[in-house]
């Protein structure tokens, strides 16, 4: 479960703080969640690593959403620009990396693989919601690719607590490292 180390060149990637979905019911209080993120975003910045905040919209026609045959009726994104805005506790900074995803998975699609690469990243940090979609997407694209994962799991949440559960007792220890906000502060500035 400890977060053991972080990369030279790790990046904290913070999925969908976003005004629309935080407004949204979540399976934990969400303003932790989000000052766990902010603190994270900070600190970061504060090692001049790189901070990547990823937020989900459609246009206006929602063409360019995805509509697979699924049991579960996907979430209907509202087109209006409040909705994808970034949340302003996480204090973004003209170096931030801004990606703007269609999908869960913020590599799909995305920029993100190549700003990371030409960063030279080879580690990442996630945060953000929901645990079992974005965050999960995301990190199995990651995972994928070859980075070193490590998930703050007190910076992030899901609409449900059982799917957060499973995700982070069966899945994220498969792809990464699991750990506290507090810890993982602990290493990047020791």
């Amino acid at each position: 479960m400890p977060v053991t180390a972080l990369d030279p060149k790790t990046a904290l990637v913070v999925i969908d703080l976003q005004k629309g979905i935080t407004a949204l019911p979540t399976a934990h209080a969400i303003a932790p969640v989000i000052a766990n993120a902010a603190r994270l975003a900070h600190a970061f910045r504060a090692a001049k690593l790189p901070v990547v905040l990823v937020n989900v919209t459609t246009v206006g026609d929602g063409l360019d959403l995805l509509r697979t045959r699924t049991d579960a009726p996907a979430m209907r994104l509202p087109s209006s620009a409040e909705f994808g805005e970034l949340l302003p506790e996480l204090g973004r900074s003209s170096g931030d990396l801004l990606v703007t995803k269609r999908q869960p998975n913020a590599f799909y699609g995305t920029e993100l693989d190549l700003q990371l690469r030409r960063r030279g990243v080879t580690g990442i940090v996630l945060a953000g919601v929901s645990t079992s979609v974005g965050v999960d997407g995301t990190a199995r694209a990651a995972h994928e690719r070859g980075y070193n994962l490590a998930f703050a799991i007190d910076a992030m949440t899901d609409r449900s607590l059982p799917a957060h559960e499973f995700v982070r007792a069966n899945v994220f220890p498969r792809l990464g490292e699991v750990d506290t906000t507090d810890a993982i502060l602990a290493l990047l500035s020791g």
